[in-house]
């Protein structure tokens, strides 16, 4: 059966909107954002953090930091909040085990000081303890922050002994205003802009080329109508052309016009840049993994863990 990869030559699907490292984009604002990240873990500075809109780009963001730590330098985790109700007992308890604490302790006193020693194994072997926290913003009590504070305290004369990075939507801020001391201590921040049309351009022909196309589908004026529909958010551009890429397979069409993209985005309901950003963006193409976010809704703690160490299976 003949595909719209077969039809413009396509080795692998170019618009995923799963992380996959090999289609990593490095623009110059995530050339930028990744510096000063590395700059501040290298460093020991505590606490940075990477905010940014629905699709900007920043969970692959956080993967593509995670693998440029080196293993002989860092002992780095990634931790994914799905939940906005965890507890920061649950919380103490997943750091210390991507860290590599055993058997971690249910009590909180014992929690922290089997935490303190692994982090002093950790430097003592001459590495640094670091830890990314993607979906920051659904940290969103002042007993979570305070946590964050209480191990940003960790330290030694030298230096602190762990560095976190936050990475999430710009409630972040807000959520650390609800312990001041902790909002002071940020050392690092940097927000990622949508993609200007120049970029969005940039980033269609980079995907398409590493999928193996050999000729570019997209005339320019449907690079400009991608741009328009998707605000710049990289997301949304692969929503969009992943969907123009069907589409004009289906209708035989070797170029893809701007009225196809048009077409697409009003059926997706992406209003463009000309409107105010709405929830349609976030739904087109987003694949929703996260456990629901009700305010009544009881946490299963256990669930959540359950899920997250199948993401480290992935």
């Amino acid at each position: 059966m003949t595909t719209y990869l077969d039809f413009f030559e396509l080795t692998q699907e170019p618009f995923s909107n799963a992380p996959v490292s090999r289609f990593y984009y490095n623009s110059a604002q995530h050339s930028q954002a990744l510096t000063r990240l590395m700059h501040a873990v290298s460093y020991m500075k505590g606490l940075s953090i990477l905010i940014g809109d629905i699709g900007a780009g920043k969970t692959t963001l956080a993967r593509r930091m995670l693998d440029s730590l080196p293993e002989s330098e860092y002992e780095a985790a990634l931790l994914v909040i799905i939940h906005s109700g965890i507890t920061a007992n649950w919380l103490l308890r997943r750091i210390a085990l991507q860290l590599g604490v055993e058997n971690p302790a249910q009590e909180k006193l014992a929690l922290l000081s089997q935490l303190y020693q692994r982090l002093l194994q950790i430097y003592e072997s001459g590495k640094k303890a670091v830890v990314l926290i993607d979906e920051a913003q659904m940290l969103e009590t002042r007993e979570l922050m305070e946590e964050f504070r209480g191990l940003l305290n960790l330290e030694v004369p030298e230096r602190k002994l762990i560095s976190f990075v936050f990475f999430g939507l710009p409630e972040i801020e807000k959520n650390l205003k609800l312990d001041p001391p902790l909002a002071q201590r940020v050392a690092m921040r940097y927000k990622l802009e949508p993609f200007t049309a120049e970029s969005t351009e940039a980033y269609v022909k980079h995907r398409l080329r590493l999928a193996g196309c050999p000729r570019m589908p997209f005339s320019p004026e449907a690079l400009l109508a991608v741009h328009e529909h998707s605000s710049g958010s990289p997301r949304v551009i692969n929503t969009l052309c992943d969907n123009a890429l069907f589409e004009a397979f289906l209708a035989r069409q070797e170029t893809i016009s701007a009225e196809l993209v048009h077409r697409i985005g009003k059926n997706l309901g992406l209003q463009g840049i000309n409107t105010p950003a709405s929830g349609a963006a976030e739904g087109a193409g987003a694949s929703v993994t996260a456990l629901p976010r009700t305010a009544n809704s009881k946490v299963d703690l256990a669930e959540i863990d359950r899920y997250l160490e199948g993401l480290g299976k992935l």
